[in-house]
């Protein structure tokens, strides 16, 4: 990828503000990528000449991602858009932090990425098969194991359910922006 002075972006944007041309057009006669183009305009937009800098790589806490989370799902604002308003680098981490906080609340926030909630659960869970459905008959071994295999399954299932609804969401979000 390409990288940009701050001048550069600068005088990009203030083409674009002038109001002359759309993002498309602007973008093509400077010869840069109108997805980057919108970017610069919603950063400029929300935080003036100091949203173009360059930005080294930042950890975020997790409670700074979950009013992030928050305020994305209050305003119903795009990840473009939040990633503006907090000064966020890659906007699309935003979808990361998301994703992660429907599967995993808090806890999956402060974990680093890759490490692991969402690759258990695609593992598929192993089924249990006991000969004797009489339960005063089973050991309490068996049954401590049954508890936890449905505790899992009902667990995989609100991840599920989480993830579905977060989907329809994001759908709703899209048809009200076209």
């Amino acid at each position: 990828m390409k990288k940009y002075t701050e001048q550069a972006k600068l005088s990009v944007v203030e083409d674009y503000c002038s109001g002359n041309a759309g993002h498309r057009e602007v973008a093509h006669r400077h010869g840069v990528n109108a997805s980057s183009l919108r970017k610069w305009i919603a950063a400029y937009q929300a935080l003036g000449a100091a949203g173009l800098k360059s930005k080294r790589k930042k950890n975020y806490s997790p409670e700074f991602k979950l009013n992030v989370l928050q305020r994305m799902r209050e305003e119903e604002l795009s990840y473009r858009q939040v990633a503006a308003l907090f000064d966020i680098r890659k906007s699309d981490i935003i979808g990361e932090w998301e994703r992660r906080y429907d599967e995993g609340g808090l806890e999956a926030l402060s974990r680093p990425p890759g490490s692991g909630l969402h690759k258990k659960m695609t593992n598929p869970i192993p089924s249990i098969q006991l000969e004797s459905s009489d339960d005063e008959a089973r050991t309490r071994d068996d049954l401590l194991v049954e508890l936890s295999q449905l505790r899992m399954e009902i667990a995989y299932l609100k991840k599920l359910d989480a993830l579905v609804q977060a989907k329809e969401r994001a759908a709703q979000r899209k048809k009200r922006k076209s």
